[in-house]
């Protein structure tokens, strides 16, 4: 038994890890790889095995840069099925089919430029009819129910916390006479957060893969967060300007809602038009609302009380492109969210050309920004932004509200890592380079625990 990482390995994002097991190939999650241009090109770039010979596809959660690669890789020949959280099957067929229609407009944009210098086109990674063709490969489970899915592999998903059907991936494996047990954290999700559960604790393996994105800071606690993220929204309001937050779709979104009922009177959220400019994060709303048996106690007592906890009296959802456009002749009155949430593309990248010049805007960010991304850019305080060929001046007001985040931080990693007995071998992975030593130090000093730093293309035996 041994497993190759093949992407997240000292990074972020394109989370993408092989197994073998006897005679059985598996993948745990084949995501994008997001970032700046260059980082994006290494996505079109051969997998670096042959996808027909992999058996089955195990997804963490249904954020692209987990999922975002299944469809090339069924393009590409391989023909098994793709197990998840049946939240998580709903939810990726409207995060891929989107993807696919990026990937078109991509394809489209560039080959106009092709055409013009006497060059062959080039194709789309994958298209939204390829998207809509993987998702009939996937199989949706239950938390906490065992399945084997392949010859000597066990598998159980249990929630991760982390978005809606996130979860973490036990795998119970048997060849040549040996028996191992190998834990994937996926995304775990930030304690005591609004909507969903804690994590799961684990007691037992052999090797934990473990995410590391917050492995070297610490979250604001709640409380703190809610009282800044209200100062915010009332010092916006006393000076009129619109407030422009960069959201993910699938989770940030629906827990921003959420806090919004929750403190619509103390917060004033009644003074403003709240804009859910994203019909992608519209449709994963109305998921999160079927989902309510794997709410948390709070939102579950809304839920049974006949109440939808994601639902405003002032929540305008913006399906089409003329009721975006429409956003854009506000001056101010407005809290508008919309995708991407690290502002590589998506709406948000037109409203910020309408009014980060504006210096009675305010800019909210409330998620992970990577490296190379415009939000990361906008957070560490440029200047300046180019959008479309035109440079802009930053004159909005910029805020950062890091106790929003969605991945637990370094606490509660070491939190949720020291629940297991004997604190088995670990591999890291999901993280940048100061966030993972940062954390591995910490974990090798108060456990004494072999930790391994994945790197790009390494094989670790089991």
């Amino acid at each position: 038994m041994h497993i190759e990482f093949f992407g997240a390995a000292r990074e972020v994002t394109g989370s993408c890890y092989l197994l073998e097991v006897g005679k059985s190939r598996l993948l745990i999650d084949c995501g994008m790889i997001q970032g700046s241009d260059l980082h994006l090109r290494h996505n079109s770039e051969p997998f670096l095995f042959a996808p027909d010979s992999i058996d089955a596809v195990i997804l963490t959660h249904a954020h692209v840069d987990h999922s975002g690669r299944v469809p090339l890789l069924i393009k590409q020949g391989f023909s098994g099925p793709v197990y998840s959280h049946k939240a998580t099957v709903e939810l990726c067929a409207i995060m891929l089919e989107d993807a696919g229609y990026l990937h078109e407009k991509e394809a489209e944009w560039k080959n106009k430029k092709l055409k013009r210098k006497g060059l062959e086109p080039i194709e789309p990674l994958y298209t939204q009819e390829e998207a809509r063709l993987a998702h009939k490969q996937f199989k949706g489970l239950k938390y906490a129910n065992s399945t084997e899915i392949l010859p000597g592999v066990k598998l159980t998903l249990q929630d991760a916390g982390h978005i809606l059907g996130s979860a973490i991936v036990e795998l119970e494996l048997t060849a040549d006479g040996k028996r191992r047990k190998i834990v994937f954290s996926g995304d775990l999700g930030h304690y005591a957060a609004p909507v969903l559960h804690d994590p799961t604790s684990i007691k037992q393996a052999d090797l934990v893969v473990m995410e590391s994105t917050y492995g070297d800071r610490l979250h604001r606690n709640w409380d703190e967060t809610w009282e800044e993220m209200g100062k915010i929204i009332s010092n916006a309001h006393s000076r009129r300007g619109n407030i422009l937050i960069p959201a993910f779709t699938i989770g940030r979104t629906q827990e921003l809602l959420y806090v919004f009922r929750k403190y619509y009177k103390k917060w004033g959220i009644g003074d403003w038009d709240i804009y859910l400019d994203s019909p992608m994060g519209i449709k994963a709303t109305e998921i999160y609302a079927k989902y309510s048996n794997i709410y948390d106690a709070e939102a579950r007592d809304i839920y049974t009380r006949g109440q939808n906890p994601f639902s405003l009296a002032n929540l305008h959802m913006s399906r089409s492109t003329e009721d975006s456009m429409k956003i854009n002749e506000i001056k101010s009155g407005a809290i508008i969210i919309a995708g991407s949430g690290m502002c590589t593309g998506g709406r948000i990248r037109h409203h910020l050309k309408y009014n980060i010049e504006r210096k009675d805007t305010h800019i909210l960010f409330v998620g992970y920004q990577a490296r190379g991304t415009l939000g990361r850019i906008i957070v560490d305080g440029a200047k300046n932004i180019s959008l479309w060929g035109n440079k802009l001046k930053v004159g909005a007001k910029v805020h950062t509200v890091g106790g929003l985040s969605a991945h637990a931080d370094q606490q509660g990693l070491m939190r949720w890592y020291g629940n297991f007995t004997e604190h088995p071998k670990l591999a890291l992975v999901h993280g940048e380079i100061d966030a993972m030593n940062t954390l591995a130090q910490k974990i090798k000093s108060e456990y004494g625990s072999e930790v391994v730093q994945a790197e790009f293309k390494q094989r670790l035996e089991v």
